[in-house]
């Protein structure tokens, strides 16, 4: 962030945003609405003629030149690099780099969430805060009130914001149409019936699957879901882990049950095999936005006209339902940026420019760009049904109880969990230990953490 599903994801990095099978999560800001000064930002002299430099990886490479060929007026040095994909520091050492020598700092990077915990804040006693706070002059109020319910929240530490999000992999319930309806099934609303129906399908059905947890993000797309406190800030250096908590409980207890029936498998939908072996058999799937291009139609080969999007489940008795979101990545505008009103030009054309948004590879952050994706015919016409409005709610609903920590959250469920649940450990039993993982990490990087 390499057992096989790590290699798989690498493999499609490519294809998704940044850090898509890591911890690329949202937050809630445990400092939002304190009206504080952005931590030592002074902004260098400005030149509004000089030349920037962007890093990108190569998946938004192309967004980046076309922008510079609609713009020949800006000057700019265009840069790729792995955009900090599959957990890498490069982008921070660079940076620590640029600090110390007091010189080299690109004015626009993608880069994952997990970039920001450190990018907001100085890297020593002398150094200024990578990250511009794009609330200060920079990005219109209303534009950053336009982005996805929570999107933003990975960008936002001490009450400003750091970085406007890319795009998003909000989870909802997948399911494949034509199968559902031979069946005689319809597509379950609460986690409960998720469950009756999984159960269900293990005896009419066996060999069809509801479900996977193999692979390193699954427990974003059920464990968030379910609003499991795994990893919840409740400071700008505190964290809470508690995997007792009901909807942690319920939610392993669900899984292993249908993991004992034989409709969720422990395997991932990325390990090696996988797709061959059992992709045709796939009858649901609780996962990101993305899995339709990218999973269903790429890697399972499953027909035109037959999958379809559920909106996210809910528990019974919860009037609200709340997702997970697995993927998405960012753009940070550089505090030394000697040019931040084209900086600034490019960064909100790339995250807010229908132009752009329009033909992106995954779901846009910003709302009225994603209604720009919707309505591209690439984006929907392998569908079954018109997967716009399930889409638009899933995004607003994306939970911010499952921090934007300093640490990946896949190494913890891939490290403990899954050589557990493979080896045949049941998901409940393994609780304790996924949270002492959880906690040995946290404090590693500086966190106190709390149990309860």
């Amino acid at each position: 962030m390499m057992s096989h599903q790590r290699r798989t994801a690498s493999a499609i990095a490519a294809l998704l945003a940044v850090g898509v099978l890591t911890a690329a999560c949202a937050s809630a800001d445990p400092n939002a609405g304190t009206e504080t000064t952005a931590a030592s930002f002074t902004p260098q002299p400005q030149d509004d003629h000089a030349k920037i430099t962007v890093w990108a990886d190569s998946t938004r490479l192309p967004s980046v030149q076309a922008y510079q060929k609609a713009n020949p007026g800006v000057q700019m040095d265009v840069v790729t690099y792995d955009g900090s994909a599959d957990g890498s520091t490069y982008l921070q050492t660079k940076v620590q780099l640029f600090d110390r020598t007091g010189s080299g700092w690109p004015d626009v990077v993608f880069a994952a969430p997990t970039d920001v915990t450190w990018a907001s804040q100085p890297t020593g006693p002398s150094a200024q805060a990578f990250a511009a706070p794009v609330d200060e002059g920079l990005v219109p109020a209303d534009t950053l009130k336009s982005f996805a319910t929570g999107s933003l929240a990975p960008c936002q530490f001490s009450g400003h914001t750091y970085c406007l999000r890319n795009d998003i992999a909000q989870v909802v319930l997948w399911y494949n149409k034509s199968l559902l309806d031979q069946f005689g099934y319809s597509a379950p609303t609460t986690w409960e019936e998720y469950q009756a129906l999984g159960e269900k399908v293990a005896k009419e059905h066996p060999g069809y699957l509801v479900g996977a947890i193999g692979d390193t993000n699954s427990h974003e797309s059920y464990f968030w879901s379910a609003q499991c406190p795994a990893q919840q800030l409740t400071g700008a250096n505190a964290l809470r882990s508690n995997l007792q908590d009901p909807h942690c409980t319920k939610m392993a207890g669900l899984l292993d049950d249908l993991i004992k029936a034989g409709s969720v498998t422990t395997q991932g939908f990325f390990g090696q095999g996988f797709a061959k072996d059992n992709g045709g058999k796939v009858l649901m799937a609780v996962g990101p936005s993305w899995y339709g291009k990218y999973l269903f139609d790429s890697a399972f080969k499953t027909p035109a006209g037959q999958l379809a999007a559920a909106a996210p489940l809910k528990w019974q008795g919860e009037s609200q339902a709340y997702t997970g979101n697995v993927g998405g990545g960012v753009w940070m505008i550089s505090s030394h940026s000697k040019n931040l009103k084209a900086a600034t030009a490019l960064a909100s054309w790339l995250t807010t420019s229908d132009d752009n948004l329009a033909g992106a590879p995954t779901y846009p952050a910003y709302s009225p760009g994603a209604k720009a994706w919707l309505a591209n015919p690439a984006n929907k016409d392998y569908f079954a049904t018109d997967v716009s409005t399930v889409f638009q709610q899933a995004a607003n609903e994306v939970w911010t109880g499952w921090g934007n920590t300093k640490f990946s959250d896949a190494t913890a469920w891939s490290s403990v969990v899954l050589p557990a649940v493979t080896a045949g450990k049941t998901l409940t039993e393994t609780l304790p230990a996924w949270q002492n993982e959880i906690a040995s990490e946290a404090k590693s990087v500086g966190y106190t953490v709390t149990t309860q």
